[in-house]
């Protein structure tokens, strides 16, 4: 009897304990702690200045309102941070990473490195979906396509990142005659590399162009040779897109693929596991944010291109690129490990 009676106790006391976790909020959760949001590159560039951007202001938007601090964690274009978040960081909400748009495709091509999974991410949004441009330096003399198919170009870049890709495919598809350089711990590295004229160009978003050298835009110190993406940047409807310069429908395929991750130019995930009513929150916060006017008002003062979309639809660009057709992913890395042209 004594020992039922002390069974019943302990039973009693663990539902009670169940029941105090079960109830507890999401705000409850949130409320007193401090979030990290990991950055792949290093700072001074487009994904950093973004990241702090939303960090200033999507944490009044979470139930409980924790603090938001940024942490650069650079390596492998991207790879170190994704793996930092696949692997390393607590499975509870509390890390976000500001990623490498070209996350979904590096794992597709089987890129060597990785150690996590974009599909089991819980995406919570994108800041952009701006295409990207292959731009050269106004010294350089290589303004146009059919220059660069003339004129061997030195071309820097960062280890794994996307814009690499898409000079090696131009290389292959389209006859350009780029010799890619990578190493750059970040774009803004190769900035510097640009204007001391160790390297004649490279590639990035427009929307960071805009954000991080509009003078360069204005002045003309960069000349946008093609885009990168599904769509054009209205703003330079006379710079061709990629995907139009293919000479055949295969080509134009491969050249689809590795242009598609520009649907999230800039996307924000946070990791596995993490309970559906936290990443719903965190979802709905992120959208908050997009629309805020003190964080609208704070990206237009720093020229920060804001084409949004939520957590839904990038885990969906996430999931249509590792499920592209087997033969054109295997194209893509062919020619992308130079192995075959």
């Amino acid at each position: 009897m004594r020992f039922r009676t002390e069974f019943a106790i302990v039973g009693a006391l663990c539902a009670l304990f169940a029941s105090s976790v079960n109830a507890q909020t999401v705000a409850d959760f949130y409320r007193g702690k401090t979030m990290t949001l990991l950055v792949g590159t290093s700072s001074g560039n487009d994904y950093d200045y973004r990241a702090r951007l939303v960090a200033r202001h999507m944490s009044r938007h979470i139930p409980g309102e924790p603090i938001i601090v940024v942490r650069n964690l650079p390596g492998g274009g991207g790879i170190v941070a994704a793996n930092n978040l696949a692997r390393l960081a607590p499975k509870d909400g509390t890390v976000m990473l500001a990623s490498m748009q070209n996350v979904a495709t590096i794992q597709a091509l089987g890129s060597p490195g990785i150690d996590f999974d974009a599909r089991s991410f819980n995406w919570l949004g994108n800041t952009s979906d701006s295409p990207n441009a292959i731009v050269t330096w106004h010294t350089t003399g290589v303004t146009n396509m059919e220059q660069a198919k003339q004129k061997d170009l030195i071309m820097g870049g960062q280890m794994g990142t996307a814009t690499l890709y898409y000079m090696t495919a131009m290389n292959a598809l389209l006859g350009t005659k780029f010799k890619i350089v990578t190493g750059y711990p970040g774009g803004n590295e190769v900035n510097l590399a640009m204007e001391r004229g160790e390297v004649g160009g490279r590639g990035n978003s427009f929307a960071s162009w805009y954000s991080t050298k509009p003078d360069w835009v204005a002045g003309g110190k960069i000349r946008f040779l093609v885009q990168v993406g599904l769509k054009s940047d209205t703003r330079h409807l006379d710079v061709p897109l990629l995907v139009e310069l293919a000479k055949n429908d295969f080509d134009r395929k491969v050249l689809a693929f590795i242009s598609a991750d520009t649907a999230n130019s800039r996307p924000i995930a946070t990791t596995p596991s993490v309970p559906i009513d936290r990443v719903e929150a965190l979802r709905r916060a992120f959208d908050a944010t997009m629309k805020d006017s003190q964080f609208l008002a704070e990206a237009a003062k720093e020229n920060m291109d804001i084409s949004s979309s939520s957590g839904e639809d990038a885990q969906k660009v996430v999931a249509d690129i590792l499920d592209a057709p087997p033969a054109v992913v295997a194209r893509a890395k062919e020619i992308i490990e130079g192995t075959g042209r």
